[in-house]
Order: C-alpha cells, then sequence, then structure tokens
C-alpha cells in the first residue's frame, strides 16, 4: 500500500461490493473486506485484500469504511453490535434506502463518534471505476473532502450537501427519470417496430432525440425555480395535440398507451389549472399537487 493510497474497509461483497473493493485494489488501496457468507472474500483475498474474520476487525483495519448492503437493515443488523469500533472511523454508506433513513444513519454514526456520509452508485458493478459515472455523497463535508482522492478511484464523486438525505434523495429522482426515459424508448421502440423498424435502427436516433430533450430540460429549469412558464417554444396545448397523435398511431397499431394517456391526463390537469398557454414546465404544478396558475 502506498502513503498517498490510504487503507479502506469494504463491508458487504456482493456483486456491487465486490466491484468496489476490486477498484480499490486495483488502485493499490490495502483493502480489507468482510462479507456474512465468508466465501464472497475469496476472490478478492486471492488479489491481496485482507479478509477479515468479523465486522470488529474490519472496521479497525481501516480510517475509511465503505458499506454497501441490502438495505438499512442489514447495516445496522451487522454494525450495531460493534458501534463502539466506529469511533474516530468515517463510514461511508453505500446501502440503498431512504432520505430519512440516511438521516437517521449519520445521528446513529454521530452518536457512536464517526463522521458519516450517505452514497449513491449511480451505475450498474461494470461501470464502478469510471471516471465518468457518478457517486453521489451527502453528509459530513470534511470526511468528503478528506477522502476526495479515495472515493474518486471508485467514479466521479459529486458532493451534493451536508444533509444525509440528499444522496438518497437524488437516487430516488434519478432513477425515476432512468425508468420515465428507458419505458419511453421502449414504448417508441414497440412503435415503429410494429412497422419492421429494428430497435437497433430506431435506437440512434432516440439518443440524438435526447441531446434535443436536454437542451429542453436546460431551458425549463429556471422556468421551475421562478414559478413562471412562457410559453413562447410549445405550450401545454400545443403538446395536448401532439401525444394525441401518438396515442392515435400506437392504438392503430396495438400497443400499450398506459404511458401516453398517463402524461396525457398530467397534460390536461395542467390545462385544466390555467397553464394551457405555458411551457411544458408548469406541468410541475400538478404534479406538486398545486395546480394552481403562478
Amino acid at each position: 500500500m502506498r502513503s498517498d493510497h490510504p487503507a479502506v474497509t469494504v463491508i458487504g461483497l456482493g456483486s456491487m461490493g465486490s466491484a468496489l473493493a476490486s477498484v480499490l485494489l486495483d488502485h493499490g488501496h490495502g483493502t480489507t473486506v468482510w462479507n456474512r457468507s465468508a466465501h464472497r472474500a475469496r476472490p478478492l483475498a486471492d488479489r491481496g485484500a485482507r479478509a477479515a474474520a468479523t465486522p470488529e476487525e474490519a472496521i479497525a483495519a481501516s480510517p475509511l469504511v465503505l458499506a454497501c448492503v441490502l438495505d438499512h437493515e442489514v447495516l445496522h443488523a451487522i454494525l450495531d453490535p460493534v458501534a463502539g469500533s466506529l469511533a474516530g472511523k468515517v463510514l461511508v454508506n453505500l446501502s440503498s434506502g431512504s432520505p430519512e433513513q440516511a438521516a437517521e444513519a449519520a445521528a446513529w454514526a454521530r452518536s457512536h463518534g464517526a463522521d458519516y456520509l450517505d452514497g449513491a452508485i449511480m451505475t450498474t458493478p461494470p461501470g464502478v471505476g469510471s471516471p465518468e459515472m457518478m457517486f453521489l455523497y451527502s453528509g459530513s463535508h470534511t470526511a468528503f473532502e478528506t477522502h476526495r482522492p479515495t472515493l474518486g478511484s471508485l467514479g466521479d464523486p459529486l458532493y451534493l450537501g451536508s444533509e444525509p438525505g440528499l444522496a438518497s434523495l437524488y437516487d430516488a429522482a434519478l432513477l425515476g427519470l432512468m425508468w420515465s426515459t428507458m419505458t419511453g424508448w421502449l414504448h417508441g421502440t414497440a412503435l415503429v417496430g410494429a412497422e419492421k423498424t429494428p430497435a437497433t435502427a430506431f435506437t440512434p436516433v432516440a439518443v440524438r432525440w435526447l441531446t434535443a430533450v436536454s437542451g429542453f430540460l436546460t431551458t425549463y429549469a429556471p422556468q421551475v425555480d421562478a414559478g413562471r412558464y412562457p410559453g413562447d417554444d410549445a405550450t401545454v396545448d400545443v403538446q395536448i395535440a401532439a401525444v394525441d397523435h401518438l396515442i392515435h398511431a400506437a392504438e392503430a397499431r396495438g400497443i400499450d398507451n398506459a404511458l401516453p394517456e398517463l402524461l396525457k391526463s398530467a397534460m390536461e390537469r395542467a390545462k385544466a389549472a390555467g397553464h394551457g398557454s405555458d411551457s411544458y414546465a408548469s406541468v410541475i404544478e400538478v404534479l406538486r399537487n398545486r395546480g394552481v396558475h403562478a
């Protein structure tokens, strides 16, 4: 281990935890690992990791402890019995959970003398180690800055703020964006596929279109923050007419229309709330359950 590559402990060796430990080893960090099923540590031990016999031994080995387990219930089942050993350590929790659970975990860690960062891994295991992949963090700024180089070996570390739940909140929001985007792509792929267009032909056009869509998001973000939605590009009324064309085309080809019908419903609610002549960004008003004209 080089002096500029401090020791790290990884608790939890599922697919993601194993990927984290593997990348840390690749970057020259002295890496200690622990998993409830000890056999998961063997491939990493063969590469030079230290396989701890207990969670307490694993925590004692490093100033930085990364936990990547199924959920907060599992996290506490592992760490509660050895909480005293966390004093003076930095605990980075990369397990799935809610913003509220993150806040509770931060308070729990502080009560045992540990600094706490909550994290969200915005990639699948094969993407760990790529500088293009985002790792979101929130919580102790001191802990983040101290260990930024180590965290940077896993992916691009983005610090969102001192509120521990922010990483989890962003994670949920970004996953919602991903699922909506992928389902929209699948619906479009099914639609053009009804005319024998293969997905591999449609997808490059779809990806190019997403570049334009990203520009719309950048345009609409200040409108959302200001609560003012000038309809100087395409109004909600225009979008309702356009989504009707999508619904008609899909229905004629036997494609399920649950998604576009849902989108149309949100647009019509925005129109009913007085936003028909506003930009599409005004739909956020009904998503916030406000439904009032800004």
